[in-house]
């Protein structure tokens, strides 16, 4: 096996916010620490009309006007909403208090001087006294919402920096595959643990998304990029071993048995394992067998897991790889294991299993 070497600490630096950090709320967050931002100041300043009509002006006359009926429609909803009304539409359209938002919303209250409106308010004196109050009561649902989006990533980086922490020490490089072959028993011994706690939930692949595609990104650090790669293969097989198809009315079904048996074994020792088990090698298991036992897992996977999850992708997709690494044994059973055994190209791939098409869940496909 070949040695990927890069520059990294224990400490996973914080990746890119993802959408519900909402950068264009009123308060910018850098990792749980509140500012103000241009849009809370846009909203407290004399000059809020030049603003407003800047932001009209930002893009063509129909996609402006556009916009602003639509926000427009979004502060009249939360305007007839009662406090618990409140609390859901804002939840539910978490995504669209950007800057543009809380500008119009200054603009609406700087052009709150029609009767009507002050009307409409007084009715709703028992909620909201105008729409500066609506504004601060908009304001502390999205802060409670980004603190808690906050809590959660940290509490996801903690457990992904114990998981990898035998692999990772203070002050040394991240290299793969690790100096100590216990630490990679150590890793596992991990995950099981903390799936049986429930920690391993979407947060948590979705964290540890982030940071391999931020160490992608970085191109700088192949060691840390195989080692989070790692964590989801370990994180996919230790899922898929906790039901078994292997047994029916009393009989062993022979290529489900299998199949879980590559499922269980590391994955540096899944073409020997394949070359044991299927007919083109000194096994009883059809390839068409074994590609039939994997469809039907992988149905199963859809069936039984959230539409567009990470945890769906990243079970299919170490499934597929399953099933892709049998199709290279079929068609040259003595070149496959040669080549993963003597090619250092072959060996850097088998590390990094789980492909790119995890980064972002498209419940389309």
């Amino acid at each position: 096996m070949s040695t990927a070497t890069a520059a990294a600490s224990t400490s996973l630096r914080p990746v890119s916010p993802s959408a519900l950090r909402l950068a264009g709320s009123p308060r910018r967050w850098c990792w749980g620490a509140p500012a103000l931002s241009p849009a809370r100041r846009a909203f407290h300043a004399d000059t809020r009309r030049r603003k407003t009509l800047l932001y009209a002006t930002d893009k063509g006359p129909e996609e402006s006007l556009k916009k602003t009926i639509e926000v427009d429609r979004l502060i009249d909803m939360l305007r007839d909403a009662n406090p618990r009304e409140l609390d859901q539409i804002v939840v539910e359209n978490v995504l669209a208090f950007d800057e543009g938002f809380w500008v119009r919303l200054a603009a609406r209250i700087d052009l709150c001087k029609s009767d009507d409106d002050k009307a409409w308010f007084s009715q709703l004196d028992f909620f909201f006294k105008d729409y500066e109050e609506l504004a601060e009561n908009v304001m502390n649902i999205v802060d409670r919402l980004v603190h808690k989006t906050d809590e959660k990533i940290e509490q996801s980086t903690d457990v992904l920096k114990a998981i990898i922490s035998p692999v990772m020490h203070e002050g040394e490089n991240a290299t793969w595959p690790p100096r100590d072959p216990e630490a990679l028993k150590l890793m596992e011994k991990e995950i099981s643990n903390r799936e049986k706690e429930g920690q391993l939930d979407e947060g948590f692949l979705s964290e540890v998304n982030a940071q391999l595609r931020q160490a992608k990104q970085d191109g700088d650090k192949p060691g840390l990029q195989a080692m989070l790669q790692k964590v989801l293969q370990l994180y996919a097989s230790n899922f898929l071993q906790k039901r078994s198809y292997a047994y029916k009315g009393g009989e062993v079904i022979v290529p489900e048995s299998f199949l879980e048996s590559v499922i269980k074994a590391p994955e540096n020792e899944w073409n020997k394992l394949l070359l044991d088990g299927l007919t083109v090698g000194k096994g009883n298991v059809s390839p068409e067998e074994f590609y039939a036992v994997i469809k039907k897992r992988i149905e199963r996977v859809l069936i039984r897991t959230e539409g567009g999850s990470y945890q769906q992708r990243i079970l299919v997709e170490y499934l597929k790889e399953i099933q892709a690494r049998a199709e290279e044994v079929v068609k040259e059973p003595e070149i496959s294991i040669t080549r993963r055994e003597t090619d250092p190209n072959v060996q850097k791939e088998c590390v990094l299993l789980i492909p790119a098409t995890v980064d972002y869940p498209d419940p389309d496909r």
